[in-house]
């Protein structure tokens, strides 16, 4: 049984709190957070106790620590939890500078500990279907991938603030499933952006759709569509292309149905936002994380490392709007 403390129960915190109690082999035993009321309410629920973080920290009933905490906090809780000896499981990203997550690689790798970050989207099944497609050789060799990421609508005006901007906050986990199923590392980022949905947002020196086009060593390609506008709701798609064929994962509803009548064929809505198209994602990855803690000389996935890879892209792609170039890696 993995013991873990909860640190932050924000609205991705209430998400891992409940994917710790369906996870066989896990017990949520602390709960950190500053809302006092927050904290009873789901310490109750899920049979945990409310602890302030230095407890926590000593505590020897914690193996393990889930941080769900503003970005900021990222690097330093991770030092910690690591240095105290428990593994640590922790949204992405480690930060928003490419220096800090480098010094907090270090650290973590100085302690001998434990680090996995949240990029559920490997997890959804329906990705994970298509990656087992390419790994079992249904399509030949990749060639090709187009990953579309496109949210309903903006975020707050004061998130985009502290946000990092689209490529660090958004284009991230496409970075991350770009090198996911592409199987060796980009040499080169080109990328366009431009702010479409909102001309406000580019007041805030941020854009709201973009394109990124990743080159391997080798000449694969990949490209990614966002936007932070889309009116038919939660756009979330991956095609790879083959040297045999090509293996597609489609958009999801909550209701996977046709309807056909007289005037034509309909299907229900899209999903309307993350919190509901990846319920099953972020289940499955703190299943993923409990599971390789119970498993002996097992490494946790995705890692540090490809937290700091997937910023790199990012910071590449900002580099290569601003300059109109294309950069290399």
């Amino acid at each position: 049984m993995v013991k873990i403390a909860l640190i932050g129960l924000g609205r991705i915190g209430q998400v891992h709190a409940r994917a710790i109690s369906r996870t066989p082999g896990a017990q949520l035993v602390a709960v950190v957070e500053a809302n006092a009321s927050v904290a009873a309410e789901t310490a109750a629920a899920f049979g945990a106790e409310v602890r302030d973080l230095d407890a926590v920290l000593a505590a020897t009933d914690v193996e393990a620590a889930i941080i769900c905490t503003p970005t900021d906090t990222h690097a330093d809780l991770i030092e910690r939890f690591t240095q105290a000896g428990k593994a640590v499981f922790c949204e992405k990203p480690v930060d928003l500078s490419l220096q800090r997550v480098e010094a907090c690689l270090a650290s973590v790798e100085a302690a001998a500990g434990a680090l996995m970050i949240g990029f559920n989207r490997r997890f959804d099944p329906h990705f994970a279907a298509l990656k087992a497609a390419i790994d079992a050789g249904e399509i030949g060799a990749v060639e090709q991938i187009t990953l579309t990421s496109r949210d309903p609508g903006l975020p707050p005006a004061e998130y985009i603030k502290v946000s990092g901007g689209i490529f660090r906050d958004m284009t991230i986990h496409d970075f991350d499933m770009a090198r996911h199923l592409l199987g060796e590392e980009v040499a080169s980022v080109y990328a366009t952006a431009s702010a479409l949905a909102d001309p406000a947002v580019r007041d805030l020196k941020d854009y709201d759709t973009a394109t990124v086009v990743l080159t391997t060593h080798s000449g694969k390609q990949a490209t990614i569509l966002n936007s932070r506008r889309a009116t038919y709701g939660y756009d979330q798609r991956i095609e790879v292309h083959g040297s045999l064929g090509m293996v597609q994962a489609e958009n999801q509803r909550p209701a996977d149905i046709v309807i056909a009548r007289g005037d034509g064929f309909t299907k229900p809505p899209l999903h309307d936002f993350f919190m509901t198209r990846y319920t099953a994602a972020y289940e499955a990855e703190i299943q993923a994380f409990v599971a390789t803690l119970n498993t002996p000389g097992a490494d946790l996935s995705p890692s540090g490392q490809d937290g700091l890879a997937a910023l790199q892209l990012a910071e590449a792609a900002v580099k290569s709007v601003e300059t109109g170039q294309v950069v290399a890696l």
